[in-house]
Parts: C-alpha cells; sequence; structure tokens
C-alpha cells in the first residue's frame, strides 16, 4: 500500500493508507470469500460497535446468505490512540448464539484484547462456529495470541482513523482510511 496524494478534505491526514476504491473492492472479495466459507447456511453476525459498523453494513450487503445481526459494545481507545487495560464491556448482546454459526466483525486487530474477550463471551452461549472478520490486521501491536479468520487489510503500527474508525468519535465518516496527523492525536480540546 503507497501514499497517495491527499484530497482537501482529508486536511487531517498525513497519508491515505487505503482508497475508498480498494475497500469496496476488497469488501467484495471478502464477502465471496465468507460465502464460500459458510455455503448457504445461516450466519449470525455480530459487530463490535462504534468502530465496525460502517464495516459491517458494507460487508453485509456483498455477502448473500441469510444473516441476522446482533451489535455489542466495547470499549478500549476511549480519547488515545493507543488501547489501554483491559477492554471494558458497555452493551452485551441480545440474541441467543446458541448452535448459531457466529461471525464476529470488528474494525481492526491490534492488541487482540478485544476480540479475545468477545470470543470469550460468545464462546460461553455455545454457538456451532466462531469466526472472525477484521477490517484491519495491525501485527505489530499483538499482545495476546489472536487471529483472524478473515482480514481485508494488513497495516502497520500507525494510528489510523477513517470509515469508521476514530480519535475521540471523530474521522469516522472519512471514505478511507488514513493516518492522523499527529498534531491531531492529542487528546480533544472539542467542546
Amino acid at each position: 500500500m503507497s501514499a497517495r496524494p491527499l484530497p482537501p478534505a482529508h486536511a487531517d491526514l498525513e497519508t491515505v493508507l487505503v482508497s475508498a476504491t480498494a475497500i469496496r473492492r476488497r469488501l467484495k472479495r471478502l464477502g465471496a470469500e465468507i460465502s464460500r466459507v459458510y455455503g448457504k447456511e445461516e450466519i449470525t453476525v455480530v459487530a463490535i460497535i462504534n468502530g465496525a459498523i460502517l464495516f459491517t453494513a458494507d460487508l453485509l450487503r456483498e455477502i448473500p446468505n441469510p444473516v441476522r445481526l446482533d451489535c455489542i459494545r466495547v470499549s478500549s481507545y476511549r480519547n488515545a490512540t493507543r488501547s489501554h487495560a483491559r477492554p471494558k464491556l458497555l452493551q452485551n448482546l441480545t440474541l441467543d448464539l446458541a448452535n448459531r454459526h457466529v461471525l464476529l466483525i470488528d474494525d481492526i486487530l491490534d492488541t487482540g484484547k478485544t476480540l479475545s474477550l468477545v470470543v470469550e463471551l460468545i464462546r460461553k452461549q455455545d454457538p456451532a462456529s466462531v469466526k472472525v472478520c477484521v477490517l484491519l490486521d495491525k501485527r505489530g501491536r499483538r499482545e495476546v495470541p489472536f487471529e483472524a479468520d478473515f482480514v481485508g487489510f494488513s497495516i502497520p503500527d500507525t494510528f489510523v482513523v477513517g470509515y469508521g474508525l476514530d480519535f475521540a468519535e471523530r474521522y469516522r465518516n472519512l471514505p478511507c482510511i488514513g493516518v492522523l496527523k499527529p498534531q491531531h492525536q492529542n487528546p480533544p480540546e472539542w467542546a
């Protein structure tokens, strides 16, 4: 992935790592991969929100299987550029996962702490299977052993925003994924 010139709308980005076009292309391939693995089986998708909401919505449009959707909310970054301590469960699941094929979707796999915690919670409900799909894999940050079954893009150990990923709840609406300029990575003074 090479750096691209930035449009003026992305003034807070140092560089774009993944363009909107590359994201769309990869989602089509991910949807096909997931469909091949599950055949015609129904999938219960569990999205970790807020970060994975855009990725999940766009990916589900590429999966022809019958789908049930639930969301879970976990906090790990808060207003920082690195995850802190143990992730905190803010909102639990509502669907029964027993004997279901579960596909857990998250925006980024870095330390592995959040996904390990959520997979552990899901397994306690005795699903038929659990697989994990992430938009981004940042191997350089791994603190616990964890691998995703489906990965959109591998990225270097740098703080990224856009396409659902945020800093202090901002930049989620960018259509690309980019590196936030260092001067914008300080605790926000926004009201």
